[in-house]
């Protein structure tokens, strides 16, 4: 038999790590050798930008954008209603995804001193990956190894073999389907509902639970599916799938029917669609990462049990599933790892950082911090106030019909703001504000001396911290 020579294996050694190259992992990198002689690679199977860049934050608000444009043209006298073009919809979201082309993150990473490697990479020992889809390439990390593989679609069993579409395929759109049913009530749900009935599609929105975006305050939910119904879209509650059947299931491509007529038998009644989007949640990606090499499990890094020279960031570590928090976490850890590793001092973190989240939804909803029911639910003093969003001059010009409210929970004891929700047109705009009050501990007594300019919706913050009781207009004794 003749001898087979086996590749030479490929070794590299470098300071730093990082599995997976999308926006969390790119920080990671960057905060963890900036300023340094320190090294970094990346490894990444896919596009450099990950999900975010170019399936979920960036192309979702690229068509969400000129929906509300045109609502906004529609619903303000003296301008004509602007008419959506269909096709420069969707040119405008591949331009904003660069038409699925990494070429202008490898050069930014390049130009930060951050190595990209192609392909699959696995945990073989200690601060040691082999990547698969390399020419038989071992890293060894002299520091750090950062995991930061994101997270994937949940798919209920009932859906396994129709090929239904997940929030890729809704960003990605190529085909309108028809009639189209989303199962879910949450963020994905709500925005996919509000692109892709602006494109036509007629939507019927499945939701588990007696209520949309049950995460947030009360009033939100109740305003955006007032917007959905304005728009047409059907949204059934309390409808939990129970089986569903496809004729013909096929996997075409990104954004294409998958398929033949799909069949979906929920609590709630049946219902039949041209293509079915599943918004049903995401779970950490850490399968196939080889933790069991290193005597560990996903247990392990969901619960932030891991060994000093390995660190999860991002979706990948179980946290809370925003791109924003799992940059400012993968920046928090890369300076950690580069005050380790160089002997700097150690780097600040706030004591308390609040978790901010918009949803471009017809109205927006801003929310940070804890929620009414959740302050409760802590423990703490809750007192609040609560106004309609039109009830300031600025925002009362924004548009003829401007729906929405805006609250805030103060903690009594400290007369401290702690959560803020904003619903109504532009709210993502507002919320910046809270959260530095927030995170500053900024009493509202001092508060009320940060004048907001006339006339623009950050009046609003007048109208609140008037709404609390007078005695927290002076500081306590």
């Amino acid at each position: 038999m003749p001898h087979t020579q086996q590749p030479q294996t490929q070794e590299l050694t470098v300071d730093v790590v990082v599995i997976g190259g999308g926006a969390v992992g790119e920080n990671a990198a960057q905060y963890a050798i900036e300023g340094t002689d320190l090294t970094a690679v990346i490894v990444e199977g896919h596009l450099l930008g990950g999900e975010c860049s170019y399936y979920a934050c960036m192309p979702s608000k690229a068509l969400l954008r000129p929906l509300d444009v045109a609502g906004t043209s529609a619903d303000v006298d003296g301008v004509s209603p602007a008419r959506l073009d269909h096709g420069g919809l969707l040119e405008r979201r591949d331009s904003f995804v660069s038409n699925y082309d990494d070429s202008s993150q490898v050069e930014w990473a390049e130009s930060a001193g951050i190595q990209v490697v192609r392909g699959h990479a696995r945990l073989v020992g200690e601060r040691t990956v082999r990547v698969d889809d390399a020419a038989a390439l071992t890293i060894t990390a002299r520091h750090s190894v950062i995991i930061a593989t994101g997270s994937e679609p949940k798919v209920p069993g009932e859906f396994e073999g129709v090929e239904a579409w997940t929030s890729a395929d809704a960003t990605g759109v190529v085909e309108v389907p028809e009639r189209l049913a989303i199962v879910g009530g949450g963020v994905v749900a709500c925005e996919a509902a509000t692109w892709l009935a602006g494109l036509g599609a007629q939507v019927t929105l499945l939701v588990r639970g007696p209520d949309l975006l049950s995460d947030n305050e009360p009033f939100a939910g109740q305003s955006v599916l007032e917007g959905m119904k304005t728009h047409g879209v059907d949204v059934v509650f309390n409808a939990s799938v129970t089986s569903c059947r496809r004729e013909n299931p096929e996997a075409t491509g990104l954004g294409k029917i998958h398929g033949g007529t799909v069949q979906l038998q929920t609590t709630a009644g049946d219902f039949e669609a041209d293509e079915v989007l599943l918004a049903t949640g995401r779970a950490p990606r850490l399968g196939d990462l080889g933790l069991d090499a290193v005597g560990l499990t996903p247990d392990h890094v969901l619960d932030d049990d891991l060994p000093n020279s390995l660190h999860a960031v991002g979706d990948a570590s179980g946290d809370v599933p925003l791109t924003h928090w799992g940059k400012y976490r993968a920046r928090v850890v890369g300076a950690k790892i580069r005050a380790a590793a160089t002997g700097g001092p150690e780097p600040f973190v706030a004591e308390y950082a609040p978790v901010p989240q918009v949803i471009f939804t017809e109205p927006q909803v801003a929310q940070v911090g804890p929620t009414e029911a959740t302050a409760r639910e802590q423990g703490i003093e809750v007192v609040t106030a609560e106004v309609p969003y039109n009830s300031t001059a600025g925002s009362a010009l924004l548009r003829n019909d401007v729906p929405g409210r805006a609250k805030i929970v103060v903690d009594g004891s400290t007369r401290c703001v702690v959560g803020a929700t904003f619903v109504g047109p532009e709210a993502g705009e507002q919320l910046h504000a809270a959260t530095i009050a927030i995170t500053g501990q900024v009493p509202v007594h001092v508060l009320r001396h940060a004048v907001p300019s006339y006339p623009t919706v950050s009046e609003l913050w007048l109208r609140l911290l008037e709404e609390l009781p007078g005695e927290m207009r002076r500081p306590r004794d």
